[in-house]
């Protein structure tokens, strides 16, 4: 579950089209965070964005495989893995990107309270 310090300063430089995005650790791995929204992790060097019934089929498509916690085994979790050309173009992973965040915001519309903002 270990993110190598090469891959981490990647991810985030191919993320500049997105504008601010903050990552934490978690469980060996790293959450992505912008404007306080959790739209996507990254876990052995592989970047997982978030996704609904909207955006899921991009993926699918593209062949991607879902993220499962513990080696593979497991339900998904609502997190597929960005195809390797989507990740090589900025621009691109910019608009899938994007669509993470608004899958996370329309899954946080069903709940009471908007997160707070993470700097």
């Amino acid at each position: 579950m270990a993110v190598s310090p090469t891959y981490r300063t990647y991810v985030l430089e191919q993320l500049s089209e997105l504008g601010s995005v903050a990552a934490k650790s978690m469980f060996g791995g790293l959450g992505l965070y912008h404007e306080g929204w959790f739209f996507g992790l990254v876990d052995d060097d592989t970047l997982y964005l978030k996704v609904d019934a909207l955006t899921r089929s991009d993926y699918e498509a593209a062949g991607m495989e879902p993220f499962r916690p513990a080696a593979g085994e497991g339900p998904s979790m609502g997190y597929y893995e960005v195809p390797g050309d989507v990740l090589e173009d900025p621009a691109e992973l910019g608009v899938w990107a994007a669509k993470a965040v608004e899958v996370a915001r329309r899954k946080a519309a069903g709940r009471t309270k908007r997160p707070k903002p993470r700097k």
